[in-house]
């Protein structure tokens, strides 16, 4: 094994690749360091504690192993971790009962997008004991109905339905002195134009014929239908970050300096564009992505890991993403296929 760099997968012997599989096992399971004695006992093979004393010391040299205390157990590095995944990870299969449970609360019947990828996060932290992240699309199907529907107090609800049953609603603040008649004409107005259109093309076709001043709506109605489009404009791209299971960061806590980079995550997480921004790194990716620690600024400061999927629509466009953040010790082995899965599912139903 070459020593002064991290070694590859192919340059461990067969003994290496057993002790070095354990511990990163061990750390799975339990997050506390493990000694060379309590490390014989789980190896299939015949080993003593002074020989795997050793094999445990090549590995530290070469950047794969630490030791935390002075204790003489041992815990995979960031880079021995990464060196798992890569190389050493056997992938679990998804319980059927865990397929069931995505495949239920992603069934978009009576649902917005919005409530489906909501419900579909959730099912997902819960399965895995993590925080759940989805960025949501903006929508690009084709519309076949839109509404203005009073609140009262200045405020009335849009309602945006696809031709293939997504429901999505926004609240609006409307102008000053727009009736009920003028919600009235601001959905007419619209739903001649929509059918069979995507949200995009209606906006661009209405918007020039506002400009051109080609219609004969009031200036209230047209306030209306402008301000109505507009909520889905949502910034650059549309896209918008749910999160869910926050809680499941923190019980894995056991010491402040551990709170502390926690909450510095949360933080993150509140600042939803740092995450947009992760998220983009999938765009041009195949299959689940994973980000361990500091991979990646973000995390660089929490000690996490994300793994993560997009999905995509009919048109095979990479549309959004979805996944997970927990501890570096996250199983990976069984919330990989997890992950997998839900944005499989997900691309199915927005297809």
């Amino acid at each position: 094994m070459q020593r002064g760099r991290t070694p590859m997968v192919g340059e461990l012997n067969e003994r290496s690749r057993e002790i070095f599989r354990h511990i990163v096992e061990a750390y799975v399971e339990t997050g506390e360091p493990i000694g060379s004695r309590t490390l014989s006992r789980r190896l299939i093979t015949s080993l003593s504690p002074a020989t795997i004393r050793t094999v445990m010391a090549d590995l530290e040299d070469a950047g794969l192993l630490y030791a935390p205390h002075t204790s003489a157990g041992r815990l995979p590095t960031q880079a021995g971790m990464r060196l798992f995944v890569n190389g050493l990870l056997e992938l679990g299969g998804l319980a059927e009962e865990e397929r069931e449970r995505i495949d239920v609360l992603c069934r978009t019947a009576g649902k917005s997008m919005e409530q489906m990828l909501s419900e579909a996060i959730g099912t997902l932290s819960g399965l895995s004991r993590c925080a759940g992240i989805v960025a949501a699309p903006k929508v690009q199907r084709s519309l076949k109905h839109m509404e203005f529907v009073s609140l009262g107090l200045g405020r009335a609800l849009v309602v945006l339905v696809t031709e293939d049953g997504l429901v999505e609603n926004r609240i609006l603040d409307l102008p000053d002195g727009v009736g009920d008649q003028a919600l009235v004409e601001a959905s007419n107005y619209l739903n001649a134009r929509l059918r069979g259109r995507a949200l995009d093309t209606l906006r661009e076709e209405v918007t020039a014929e506002l400009e051109d001043q080609r219609t004969r709506l009031d200036a209230l109605t047209k306030a209306v239908v402008e301000a109505g489009l507009a909520t889905w404009a949502g910034g650059d791209d549309g896209s918008a970050l749910i999160v869910r299971g926050t809680s499941h960061l923190l019980e894995d806590v056991t010491v402040l300096e551990d709170l502390e980079r926690i909450r510095s995550l949360f933080d993150a997480l509140e600042t939803s564009q740092q995450f947009l921004r992760l998220l983009d790194l999938t765009a041009g990716a195949e299959g689940v992505q994973i980000f361990i620690g500091a991979e990646n600024e973000l995390f660089g400061v929490t000690g996490c890991s994300m793994i993560v999927s997009p999905y995509r629509d009919s048109r095979e466009q990479i549309v959004g993403a979805i996944g997970v953040i927990g501890p570096t010790r996250l199983n990976y082995a069984r919330i990989i296929p997890m992950v997998d899965y839900t944005a499989k599912v997900i691309g199915r139903l927005i297809g």
